[in-house]
């Protein structure tokens, strides 16, 4: 195809390729010409336009599709807008001469269309360019219009709607013409003649500037309702739009301009008149569109089939179109309109329900209903701000007290026609009750304002109607207060305490006890969809009520049903309070249960023998009313209902339903037509409770159960036509409903759609259907906002309840049982008088039951043949049904299911080949449809299972790819489309031998089908989509195949593209999605992301759908590229992009106005991932696009007065806060009270940010403002995990940014504390819980950031006010609890942060704590009963006892942090600030913390303590509350921990008296238990910040003296802390065990600390006399345990069950590093004081073990620098110098080991192997720590003493001068060491000497040899510098060893090296510094030995002259340098301070 890529056709090449490819050829050639010719000049193409224009109208004569067609005429129209215009109308005569041929043959036909296309793309783009051609061409059209086909009709209209638009009033001369062929054409047979017709005089109209008279718009309304007569989905979507865009034109004042056409002849008799006329008013104008939602069509079309309907009945079709037409009128008239006619609007459509003409029958009522609450939702919920909605609540407020005013409430005048208006008015009121309610949840606690209003008196007027005598209206009054209460939970207490108030007052009203009952149910319900619940009692206070009713409700007959049904629809509602409610409540429920029904077949009887009508009427309410709420019962509440016990109790009531429903026939014989619907509702409520219940418990009732399922579906005793609901969802979602109801997919208008569908109840739901469906039905809400609860009539619902039933049981059932099921289907279908109505719920049944089957995977027995072969047969029959397509699809997806439980490939080859011939054989559309689709779920049921041969599969493709080529008939090529897309989709790779095949196929159909076949070219764009799925990743290949597959399916994607049906463009959408995901490179985004621009703003949901799904994948891989595209296509676009209006931020405020506008739940959340993806990719490149897209978010004015909010900047520009102190000082303190602090728009930054929001839309709501706040707090989160630290750095910030023009967050954080205050201070909870979200993340990130310009000062401290002020209405009374509760936390993390610095400032903060702690304190000590006292509010009452523990809790945790971090501020760095604020609540505190640990502590209990827990509850939950309570006791407990565990530990120490020794003992022990517990959990839920808060705790305690003696009193609990210790280190990370060894640490000095306070502590260690550890009870074995495991994670080779194969592949798991070592060094800590605590023979049993560990970690640690190796010379010089060394028992065996170690060390030292050899230094150091601190003679022995000896000699000679260095410093420490201890014990001398010795005279002679070799004093590096300075310090230190003979020898090899040492003047001059250094120290050392030995030194110098006279001189000079010195600092000390003190700003020195 690269042949067509030219400018000038290649007819050569076109000549050559195959016929099936030609007209993709020209496809394509026109589509690359389209491309160039847009960026074309006119002289690229000037000399060849001729040739292009010739070859285009050849084209044209070539008979193309309508895609090609279309672009012709959009090449020649760019052709001619670029280039010359001369052969314009040359172009359109042609064209005009095509059409005035007569010719009607089917291949001209094709050349006609062209051409009408042609004309219409050319008249559309050049306009007033074509002159007065026109004329003609109008004339042309409209005579052609006359006796053309259907096609050419719609194709002409079309051409004259954008001949319309693109001439524009210019052609104003025909639209009258025009106008009156579109008239004529809405009546046309043709449905898209019809729609085409619509948009036509549409188009004509909009072109009119006067105004549209009223007798014009009657004329064009009255059209329009015939138009909408028999209309399909189309037809009504475009007469809608002309007739509400009539309607708003004639509502329009004219605007300045050409007089308007007159489209009439009567209109033209009144121009003059009509020019000064007046526009029509609302009411006229909705009042005529009303005659079309009461009267249809007219009188004439009255004849029809309709009138079966009643005399009255309007088309269901014009009541559809006339309801979307007043939604189009009030879009097209604005949303400022709808503000000002609001009232007006609301009245008209409410009256339009109370018309008795809309309501002719129940069906027609609930239809009319929907109808209207369309309108509402469409217009109140869309386009009104919530300012808006406020007041459209408070009118429908007045209109329904009105209404209730207005009724007579006496019963006597039932026939007056007032009372007859009060019947039809109960529709007013149920359509004002659930749009109220609607507008009420959707505005959230915003409309806490607005329901506390008692002007408005919302809330009351629903109250009022639960009295109207209505059950529609009551059931709509408690629905809607259910919503109000849902919304704002505050009044959810005080209205259930209203209606049970009312329900006891006015018992003896019916319509009470019905309204107030339902009122209650439905309020019940409503708990489970808020948070924070009702008091717990109120659920037993329902019950209650409920068994009253119950019981009273034989005491008067009056109300003995009304009563029955309350009571029942309230236990029913009880259930949904969930287990903690209902478990105490089950054994009144079994009771009540057991006591409805006959408890034998005897009292049965009794009962039908005495029985009336009204008694058996009372019993059967009651019986339906008792399994209702068993089903409520199973549903809510199933963890009870898996009791065996229970289940088999319920059993008892069922199985006399069951019993009792097959012999209650006479009875209903012998009474008629009233207890028929009682009995169908009992029915009902038994099959919906056994299909909760397992089927094997009622297992011996199958025989009775199934006869009367079957005769319920089958109809036997049912005379009405009726079908069940489920049939479309029993088949796959995406199947029969989108061959069935297309219109129903992904549409907008579903609920209306829904009124249009045949034999369906789908559309007729209703409230009063079912009451029970108040509670059912209440999580519906979730799904769809304001979404009202519509269970079906229940004729149809006990048919669905039926059916499912059977699904679960037929699996169960015997096979002689099913075997005679289908003969009965069988015989039913034959006799009944309503085939297609069993047949439809006979297959329903069916498909359940196989359904059931497959998926659990039973088959279908041993003897399934037989069975499978009566099911084909019944199969067989419905797939040919040719009246019922709905069959047909059922028939095959049963004939599929089949296939699929049967696993038999014998039976799925002998169905595919039965269609096969069928196909082959029949020609009627039914049979090829349904065989057809039989094909496709055979393959896709069985095919996957391998039921199908590839032949097969093959044979199958080929008949349905000629199927779908079959032109005469729409039908079967949808189907077998559906077909085969359904076999590429299940078949998957094994479909790629038939990709080109089919692809080929698919884009003949796209060439070919007309443009109006929307279904057909849908079912193409599915087959496609399949493909695309079947080629998977190999779509990115380049082989030929590949590479020609990837052409076709991307020219597919081009024609589905190019489609103006917005369903084909979704599936062009999704192809290019799928496209995408395999092969990204090869799809252009350039073409892509403009189509989905335009898609996300589009009128239909399923494109919507589909642009946002391709976004969200698109935007995860490519997002940057996505926007860039988006914003370019924006700014090239000639058109407005609607969404795009205004707005700066592109793409991501697109999707935000549609986020705010969308109610489609699954759009809002691919929306909310889309926004999320951006945002994650793009964040930091546009941080200041994102901050201004959430800023105009957030501080849009949702209509209220905007909060005050903050302000701060930083710099000089910066805004400083109001100065002065308020008049109030609120803090006491004398502080100014400055948290009402106002922000003020003094810079940019601050100021308002100009609205991008499109017009009209409203202010964003709640939910968008919700997710703004929380994008913000993750942009915060992204920013702190970026690799830049400028973010949060200000001055970095400002320097990168002047530098490079980077953005970075800390320069918008005024505005984030705007945001958050804004947040923060709103009316809706949810908005506040983000807001101090966002505050307190903003807290953790700058807190630590100093501000540049104020050193030592935080960047927030600016911003305290502000913060301070954004907390306060949090603690405020009316809050809510969750919202308090969040607010501590944000207090605490601020108080801790360290921001103030002022006591005053963060008294302002603590005051609002203080406030809470005080309710709590007031609390605790007032004598309410429980309920109302647990909670420090009022407002508590409200909520369940839950919420007042969330908020105490919370407050506690919030003080118990501020303690924490106020005493580590304290020890850490000595700050005081937080202590005084703690310390005057701390003891109140304390037992409050205790308390709540207390608290904790039972309810962690395992479940079995639950009895042994108090009844009454804990401090701070009730025993009711306890499961709810739960999780925030989880939540809090830590911090709560820690804070009573530092009081415990350091009260005692602060010199304080707590409590006596047995209350601190339990208190101790509290805490203690609850550290061990939380340490010790098995499955390691406990966080690791719990984990530390639990070592924390300990360590506290361990301050404790008190706290270490109960312990260290008691060895098992120190043995259990070690075991816990164990634990932790072998399964938490390095931090916590590093605090693990901290805790060990103290525990083991506590145990030391109580053995040195015993009379004998050396032998009360462990051990005792025998020196035995015994695991398990010693603390030193424990520990030792412990510290292993650390030693053995950090090297792997000491782990003594690891064996030498794994040894090495076990190192490299070990944790390396710092911060092992650090580990090994706290482990090694521990282990240097475990002897201590050991007696000496629990020592000498011990040392061996520590030795060994010590050893390995010196060789394993192997550098001397590691902190490792520290630790253990430091443990190892402990042992050596452990008084148990010396201790005259232990003396030998602990000197023997010490011996062992120095050997291992030793022979270590000397190990062959580089890697096994021991570090030199390591070893020296630990040899010269055991000489200095073992024994005195341990390492004299031979053994030892010559491999030391020997060490110390290698390294003295070493090349490695670091290890020299190392040598001489040991051999000097020894040396100075053995000399202190001389000087303290002077008379062992020879014992100190004697261990010496040995090296004096090994290594003594070699150093004294390196001084004198005069390359000592040549000094080129500190190394050597420091070497011979510590060579020349050990024979100092030898000299002091020395007697007076030897010293004096000493001396004289010393004092002349140290002369020698010394530099005359010249050479100080010309010496390095290294020299010098030597220099000074060596004469130091000469005056120190001079001073120390006089007169050997005058002696030894007087022998020496030259020596004397060099040292001589030195010394002079170095006198003479101190005296320079001295006098040079005096000097300078003059000089400092002669100069002046005061700095003269002028400078005078030039002055003369």
């Amino acid at each position: 195809m690269e042949m067509s890529h030219s400018l000038i056709l290649n007819e050569e090449a076109l000549s050559k390729i195959p016929e099936a490819k030609k007209s993709l050829f020209v496809y394509e050639w026109l589509q690359f010409l389209e491309n160039v010719l847009i960026a074309a000049q006119k002289n690229d193409i000037k000399d060849c336009q001729k040739k292009i224009v010739e070859q285009l109208m050849a084209q044209i004569h070539a008979s193309p599709g309508p895609p090609i067609r279309q672009l012709i005429g959009q090449c020649l129209a760019t052709l001619f807008s670029v280039g010359d215009a001369f052969l314009l109308f040359d172009t359109i005569n042609k064209l005009n001469d095509i059409l005035k041929n007569r010719d009607d043959s089917a291949g001209f036909l094709m050349t006609r269309l062209a051409s009408i296309t042609t004309l219409g793309c050319l008249y559309e783009r050049l306009g007033r360019m074509a002159g007065r051609s026109y004329d003609e061409s109008v004339q042309v059209l409209l005579r052609g219009l006359k006796n053309s086909e259907s096609q050419t009709r719609a194709e002409s209209l079309v051409t004259l709607e954008k001949l319309c638009c693109g001439m524009g009033s210019a052609a104003s001369n025909q639209h009258r013409d025009i106008f009156k062929t579109c008239k004529l054409c809405l009546s046309d047979r043709n449905m898209n003649v019809r729609a085409a017709a619509a948009k036509c005089m549409w188009e004509v109209m909009k072109h009119s500037s006067s105004i549209l008279q009223l007798t014009e718009f009657e004329s064009i309304a009255a059209l329009s309702f015939r138009a909408l007569e028999g209309s399909n989905h189309e037809v009504r979507c475009a007469v809608a739009l002309l007739l509400g865009n009539a309607a708003a034109a004639a509502l329009t004042p004219p605007k300045p301009g050409p007089a308007r056409t007159n489209l009439s002849a009567a209109s033209a008799n009144q121009a003059a008149a009509s020019a000064a006329a007046k526009v029509a008013s609302v009411e006229e104008v909705l009042g005529v569109i009303s005659t079309g939602f009461l009267r249809g069509g007219g009188g004439f079309l009255k004849g029809t089939g309709e009138m079966i309907k009643g005399p009255a009945a309007t088309s269901r079709e014009v009541r559809v179109g006339v309801t979307m037409s007043y939604v189009v009128m009030v879009q097209q008239l604005g949303s400022a309109w709808l503000e000002r006619h609001l009232n007006i609007i609301l009245q008209h459509l409410l009256d339009l329900a109370a018309q008795p003409r809309a309501a002719p029958t129940h069906v027609d009522a609930v239809y009319s209903r929907q109808c209207i609450t369309f309108v509402f939702r469409s217009l109140l919920g869309k386009m009104l701000g919530e300012k808006q909605q406020t007041a459209a609540c408070k009118e429908f407020a007045r209109i329904i007290n009105h209404q209730m005013n207005s009724i007579d409430p006496n019963p006597e005048n039932a026939k007056d026609s007032s009372t007859q208006e009060t019947i039809f008015s109960q529709h007013l009121l149920v359509c004002a009750l659930q749009e109220l309610g609607s507008l009420v949840h959707s505005q959230a606690s915003s409309a806490s304002t607005l329901l506390a209003d008692q002007g408005a008196g919302v809330i009351d007027c629903a109250i009022a109607v639960l009295l109207h005598p209505s059950q529609a209206a009551r059931l709509a009054a408690a629905w809607s207060l259910q919503s109000m209460a849902v919304a704002v939970p505050s009044h959810l207490t005080l209205l259930i305490d209203k209606c049970v108030d009312a329900l006891e007052n006015l018992r003896s009203t019916p319509e009470a006890v019905s309204g107030y009952s339902g009122a209650l149910a439905a309020l019940i319900a409503g708990v489970s969809s808020t948070t924070l619940g009702i008091p717990h009692n109120r659920g037993k206070i329902v019950f209650n009520t409920a068994e009253e009713l119950l019981r009273s409700a034989s005491q008067n007959n009056r109300l003995a049903v009304q009563r029955t049904q309350a009571g029942w629809l309230l236990i029913g509602a009880v259930m949904t309070l969930g287990v903690s409610v209902v478990s105490s409540l089950v054994p009144r429920m079994l009771l009540l249960w057991r006591n409805s029904f006959p408890r034998s077949a005897k009292e049965l009887e009794s009962e039908k023998a005495r029985g009336d009508a009204f008694t058996w009427q009372v019993a059967l309410e009651g019986r339906a009313g008792a399994l209702s709420s068993i089903c409520s019962f199973l549903r809510h509440c199933p963890q009870l209902a898996t009791s065996e016990d229970i289940t088999k109790r319920l059993m008892g009531p069922l199985d006399a339903a069951i019993t009792m429903l097959t012999s209650i026939a006479s009875v209903v014989k012998t009474y008629g037509q009233p207890l028929k619907a009682a009995c169908a509702m009992v029915r009902l409520r038994l099959y919906d409770a056994l299909s909760l219940v397992p089927p094997q418990y009622y297992e011996a009732s199958y025989t009775q159960l199934l006869r009367l399922l079957v005769a319920e579906f089958t109809l036997a005793e049912n005379p009405a036509n009726t079908t069940t609901s489920l049939l479309q969802q029993q088949c796959q979602p995406d199947g029969s409903a989108v061959l069935l109801h297309p219109d129903l997919q992904d549409s907008d208008y579903n609920l209306l759609q829904q009124q249009l569908l045949p034999n369906s109840a789908a559309g007729s739901g209703a409230l009063e259907h079912d009451p029970c469906s108040l509670y059912v039905l209440v999580t519906d809400r979730s799904h769809v906002v304001g979404s009202v609860p519509g269970p079906l009539p229940l004729g149809v619902a006990v048919i669905d309840a039926s059916i499912t039933l059977f699904g679960h049981v037929f699996p169960r059932v015997l096979h002689k049982h099913r075997l005679q099921l289908l003969v009965h289907f069988e015989d039913s279908i034959k006799q009944a008088k309503t085939r297609q109505a069993v047949q439809t719920n006979i297959f329903a049944s069916l498909l359940a039951a196989l359904r059931n089957v497959a998926e659990a995977k039973t088959g279908l027995g041993p003897n399934g043949e037989e069975l499978r072969k009566g099911l084909s047969n019944l199969i067989q029959a419905g797939l040919i049904n040719p009246t019922c397509p709905a069959l047909r699809c059922a028939a095959a997806e049963a004939l599929g299911r089949l296939a699929q439980t049967g696993l038999d490939p014998r039976f799925t080859s002998e169905a595919i080949q039965t269609s096969f011939e069928k196909l082959k054989n029949s020609r009627d559309a039914a049979s090829r449809t349904g065989h057809s689709l039989a094909l496709g779920c055979l393959h896709r049921y069985g095919g996957g299972l391998g039921l199908a041969s590839s032949q097969q599969l093959s044979s199958s493709i080929s008949i349905l790819t000629a199927l779908s080529q079959d032109t005469s008939s729409a039908m079967v090529q949808q189907w077998a489309l559906h077909a085969l897309a359904s076999i590429g989709e299940a078949s998957g790779p094994v479909f790629r031998p038939f990709a080109d095949s089919c692809s080929n196929m698919a884009l003949q159909l796209l060439m070919t089908v007309p443009s109006t076949n929307v279904e057909v070219l849908r079912a193409v764009g599915r087959c496609c989509a399949a493909l695309v799925s079947a080629f998977g990743p190999e779509l990115q290949g380049n082989n030929g195949n590949i590479i020609a597959a990837r052409s076709s399916l991307l020219s597919a994607c081009a024609l589905l593209q190019q489609h103006s049906s917005p369903v084909v463009q979704s599936e062009a959408i999704f192809c290019l999605q799928q496209m995408h995901m395999f092969a990204p490179r090869h799809v252009n985004l350039s073409k892509l992301v403009p189509l989905l621009c335009r898609s996300i703003s589009s009128q239909h949901l399923g494109l919507r759908r589909a642009a946002v799904s391709c976004l969200r994948q698109l935007v995860q891989r490519e997002a940057r590229e996505v926007c860039e595209h988006a914003a370019a296509y924006v700014t090239e676009s000639s058109r407005v992009v609607p969404l795009f209006n205004g707005s700066k931020q592109g793409l991501p405020m697109a999707l935000l106005f549609l986020l705010d506008s969308e109610v489609d739940v699954m759009l809002q959340r691919h929306l909310r991932d889309t926004l999320n993806g951006l945002l994650t990719t793009l964040a930091e490149q546009q941080l200041s696009s994102w901050l201004t897209l959430f800023k105009e978010v957030l501080t849009t004015s949702p209509d209220t007065a905007a909060a005050p909010v903050p302000s701060g900047q930083h710099g000089p520009s910066g805004l400083g806060l109001k100065s002065g102190s308020s008049a109030a000082d609120t803090d006491g303190d004398g502080a100014a009270d400055d948290d009402e602090e106002e922000f003020h728009a003094n810079g940019d930054s601050l100021s308002p940010t100009p609205s991008s929001r499109p017009a009209g839309l409203p202010p964003p709501r709640w939910p968008t403002r919700v997710f703004a706040a929380q994008s913000t707090g993750k942009l915060l989160l992204l920013m702190r995990e970026s690799t830049s630290t400028a973010h949060f750095d200000l001055s970095a910030a400002r320097q990168l940014s002047s530098a490079n023009g980077a953005d970075y967050l800390v320069l918008h954080l005024s505005d984030l504390i705007r945001l958050a205050f804004i947040a923060a201070t709103s009316d809706c909870d949810a908005l506040r819980m983000e807001g101090l979200h966002l505050l307190q993340l903003l807290i953790e990130c700058f807190a630590s950031q100093q501000e540049p310009e104020f050193p030592g000062h935080s960047i927030l401290e600016q911003y305290q006010a502000q913060i301070s002020a954004a907390l306060r209405p949090a603690f405020s009374a009316d809050t809510a609890p969750n919202v308090t509760a969040a607010a501590c936390h944000v207090c605490s993390t601020w108080m801790c942060c360290g921001v103030a610095q002022d006591l005053s400032d963060l008294r302002r903060v603590q005051q609002l704590l203080l406030s809470a702690l005080n309710r709590i304190t007031a609390a605790q000590q007032c004598t309410l009963p429980p309920l109302s006292g647990i909670g420090g509010l009022q407002q508590h009452r409200l909520y369940n006892e839950s919420a007042a523990t969330l908020e105490n809790l919370s407050v506690l945790k919030a003080w118990a942090e501020v303690y924490v971090s106020a005493m580590k501020d304290r020890v850490a760095e000595g700050r005081h600030l937080l202590l005084p604020l703690v310390k005057p609540e701390l003891a109140g505190l304390a037992q409050f913390w205790l308390a709540a640990l207390k608290d904790h502590a039972l309810l962690t209990l395992p479940p079995e303590f639950g009895p042994q827990l108090p009844p009454e509850g804990g401090t701070f939950y009730t025993h009711d509350a306890a499961d709810l309570s739960r999780p925030y006791y989880k939540l809090s407990w830590p911090p709560l921990l820690q804070a009573a565990a530092l009081w415990l530990g350091h009260a005692n120490n602060a010199g304080e008296t707590i409590e006596p020794d047995n209350v601190y003992s339990n208190h101790f022990f509290l805490v203690f238990g609850i550290v061990l517990e939380a340490l010790c959990d098995l499955k390691s839920t406990e966080p690791d910040s719990s984990t530390a808060a639990c070592l924390y705790a300990l360590q506290s305690l361990l301050h404790s003296p008190k706290a270490r003696n109960t312990m260290t009193c008691q060895p098992p609990l120190t043995v259990e802390v070690c075991n816990v210790l164990h634990r932790v280190v072998l399964t938490k990370k390095a931090p916590i065990q590093h605090q693990a060894f901290e805790v060990l640490l103290a525990l083991v000095q506590a145990t030391h600390e109580q053995m040195n306070r015993l009379s004998d502590s050396v032998s009360a260690g462990e051990g005792g006399s025998e020196g035995e550890l015994l695991p398990g009870t010693s603390l030193v074995f424990a520990a030792l345990e412990v510290c292993l495991c650390q030693l053995v994670q950090v090297y792997p080779n000491m782990d003594p069950s690891a064996t030498s194969s794994t040894k090495s592949v076990r190192r490299i798991i070990g944790i390396g590093g710092k911060i092992g070592e650090e580990l090994v060094a706290a482990a090694l800590d521990v282990m240097g004081l475990l002897p201590s605590v050991c007696s000496p023979h629990g020592a000498l049993s011990l040392l061996p073990a520590l030795l060994h560990l010590v050893t390995n970690i010196l060789q394993e640690a192997r550098t001397l620098e590691s902190a490792a190796v520290q630790a253990a010379l430091r443990c190892l010089n402990t042992y050596c110098s452990h008084p148990f060394s010396k201790l005259p028992e232990t003396e030998g065996p602990y000197g023997k080991l010490l011996q062992s170690c120095a050997a291992r060390l030793l022979d270590w030292g000397k190990a062959g192997q580089e890697e096994d050899r021991l570090d030199p230094l390591v070893l020296l150091s630990a040899v010269s720590g055991m000489l200095l601190n073992a024994p005195s003679g341990l390492l004299s022995c031979p053994a030892l003493l010559y491999p030391s000896l020997n060490a110390f000699q290698q390294s003295l000679q070493s090349a490695d001068a670091r290890l020299r260095l190392h040598t001489l410093g040991l051999f000097g420490n020894l040396l100075q060491d053995a000399n202190r201890q001389l000087t303290l014990h002077p008379e062992n001398a020879k014992s100190i000497l004697r261990p010496l010795t040995p090296y004096v005279h090994a290594l003594a002679p070699k150093i004294v040899a390196h001084l004198c070799n005069p390359t000592s004093r040549l000094l080129n590096s500190q190394q050597q510098l420091l070497m011979t300075i510590e060579s020349i310090t050990c024979v100092e230190a030898l000299t002091a060893l020395a007697d007076g003979e030897n010293s004096l020898l000493v001396l004289q090899l010393l004092v002349p090296i140290l002369i020698n040492c010394l530099l005359d003047p010249m050479q100080m001059k010309t010496s390095n510094p290294l020299t010098k250094t030597l220099h000074a120290h060596a004469l130091q050392t000469l005056t120190r030995i001079g001073t120390q030995y006089p007169q050997e030194f005058k002696s030894l110098l007087s022998v020496l002259p030259e020596l004397r006279t060099k040292l001589e001189s030195a010394a002079r000079a170095s006198q003479m340098g101190a005296i320079n010195a001295k006098q040079g600092a005096m000097n300078t000390t003059t000089e400092i301070k002669a100069a002046p003190t005061i700095k003269l700003k002028t400078d005078f020195s030039n002055f003369n």
